[in-house]
């Protein structure tokens, strides 16, 4: 994994920016001596699909700046803000799609030129698959929920142009109504993408993490030399970053500097510890100590 994870995902922007524009550039050019209603519909998908890279690459930009006076946290929140922005554009494509099935199912229209229509269905399928397994890949290698989630966007979208290959059959076979059954087919398959993207972002901006990251946390903590016990360990994403704070109980009779290295040496086992980047930070606490707390008891609920 590589050191600077939000490179990777301003790269990861930058290549779906261009794979994507260069899609539906070429659709564009068989829209222009075809007329194709169904074949503007999915290049004017593929061009918004490629335009959601540039908030995600603004996003990630954002995210490597370093904190301040003012943003204590740094940016990286401004990742989660990009991945809300793409479960919209994911939504407007199932609703668009299905709306546009609905009028064709209503209004059956041929195609001219299918044979030029399927091909470019077809560019706009194999783009958006490739654009999709990209984005997702990287974003599981640095842990973002909205490349993620723009990966799923970019699969829609294969799937459209999917159905505007159906489409082109259809009408070469005589069979008009093959479009807009298609188109709802693919429409309700966005749909079950849009839950399962809208689920993992919601989810970052809750602050949800995987239960069993929590358990890890505690076992690296609990493994360290001289703790005696682990508590109130909290996890959440900050764009594709993990912050983690816990406490770590030791003996009372150890030094400032002694207690300091143990909390030390905690951190250092959960930056290893992680496939993706943590921030920690470990409160130390004097062991058995049962009143070392009374100052600020009267503040807890």
């Amino acid at each position: 994994m590589p050191a600077d994870t939000g490179a990777a995902g301003v790269r990861a922007s930058k290549v779906s920016l261009a794979g994507l524009g260069v899609t539906a550039a070429l659709q564009a050019v068989v829209v222009t001596f075809t007329g194709s209603v169904a074949l503007l519909s999915d290049t004017l998908h593929n061009l918004t699909d490629a335009l959601t890279a540039i908030p995600l690459w603004i996003a990630f930009s954002l995210g490597r700046r370093g904190s301040t006076r003012r943003f204590t946290h740094g940016l990286g929140r401004a990742e989660d803000v990009a991945g809300l922005v793409i479960v919209l554009a994911i939504a407007v494509s199932a609703v668009g799609v299905a709306w546009e099935s609905i009028d064709r199912l209503l209004d059956p229209r041929p195609l001219d030129h299918i044979p030029w229509v399927v091909v470019a269905g077809l560019v706009g399928a194999l783009g958006n698959e490739f654009v999709a397994r990209y984005r997702t890949r990287v974003g599981r290698r640095i842990s973002s929920a909205a490349l993620i989630a723009d990966g799923h966007h970019a699969r829609a979208d294969a799937l459209t142009s999917l159905a505007v290959v159906a489409a082109g059959i259809g009408s070469a076979l005589g069979a008009d109504w093959v479009d807009p059954v298609a188109g709802l087919v693919v429409a309700g398959m966005i749909l079950m993408l849009l839950r399962v993207a809208a689920m993992r972002v919601f989810g970052r901006f809750l602050d949800a993490v995987d239960p069993e990251l929590v358990d890890r946390a505690e076992q690296i903590a609990r493994a360290v030399a001289g703790v005696m016990s682990v508590g109130d360990v909290r996890m959440r994403w900050t764009g594709h970053r993990m912050q983690v704070t816990l406490t770590a109980a030791v003996d009372p009779a150890l030094s400032v500097l002694d207690g300091h290295n143990i909390a030390q040496k905690i951190i250092h086992d959960l930056h290893h510890g992680f496939e993706f980047q943590v921030e920690a930070l470990v409160h130390v606490d004097p062991g058995g100590v049962h009143d070392a707390h009374d100052v600020t008891a009267h503040h807890l609920t």
